[in-house]
């Protein structure tokens, strides 16, 4: 079977790839970069020390914007799922806050955070802390009410309730929030950084759009893609291999 998936994503892989070098092929170099050349000139890049320090600050801005969203969105889920009314009262707010486009609340980030790393750190958070409070909410209240009881009739205090039988019962739906809450918080980051930053990866991105930089684009693109797919694809195999073991154990 891992034979057979790695197959699969061989073909995929190379199916982008022809599918990249004909869209190079229709529309020219100025508007697309070939893969051999993006690859080429991202290579070049990785051994610059501009582009290193620009990758270190969107780095320190991700880690600070996921502790946030992370930690946030497990508070805010957790304490909705363990008061029925309020989680059932708050559970479609939560979703409709989710579906509004962050960008119409940029201009009230900027105002209240200012330009730099606070205002990306809080735009990459808002980003991310809705799914992880959705997901996790979700998960608390479909936790078997038997679990519950179970711990009342051990006289288990609260705190230990929570980490001991709540958190493991609904750990494979927190993954998933953790997953989407992930690519959620990277993409608020790299927006932030486009609009708000004097460094950062984003900020090489709006300027290479205004510098009509293909090459460094396509190089930039190509790069986050890349670290985007791989942890997405970590934490997608853990979400999988918890979702399995925990329909085993039902």
């Amino acid at each position: 079977m891992m034979k057979h998936r790695a197959i699969d994503y061989v073909l995929l892989v190379v199916g982008l790839l022809v599918v990249w070098q004909i869209c190079h092929e229709l529309v020219g170099e100025y508007a697309l970069t070939s893969p051999l050349a993006t690859f080429a000139y991202a290579a070049k890049e990785l051994g610059d020390a501009h582009f290193w320090n620009n990758a270190g600050a969107s780095a320190l801005a991700l880690l600070y914007a996921l502790i946030i969203a992370m930690v946030g969105g497990l508070a805010i889920g957790l304490a909705l799922g363990l008061n029925r009314l309020a989680g059932d009262v708050a559970d479609p707010m939560l979703i409709t806050l989710f579906s509004v486009p962050k960008v119409t609340l940029y201009p009230v980030i900027l105002l209240v955070f200012g330009l730099g790393l606070s205002a990306k750190v809080a735009f990459g958070a808002l980003h991310g802390i809705f799914p992880v409070a959705i997901f996790t909410l979700n998960g608390i209240r479909k936790i078997n009410p038997i679990y519950v009881k179970a711990s009342r009739s051990l006289n288990l205090s609260r705190s230990r309730t929570i980490f001991t039988v709540l958190l493991p019962a609904a750990l494979p739906e927190i993954v998933s929030g953790l997953r989407v809450g992930f690519a959620a918080t990277i993409l608020g980051t790299l927006i932030g950084e486009m609009f708000a930053a004097t460094e950062g990866l984003g900020f090489m991105l709006i300027k290479a759009i205004d510098e009509n930089n293909v090459e460094l684009l396509m190089s930039l693109t190509l790069f986050l893609f890349l670290v985007a797919a791989t942890a997405n694809g970590i934490l997608l195999a853990i979400d999988h291999r918890l979702h399995r073991r925990s329909a085993a154990a039902a």
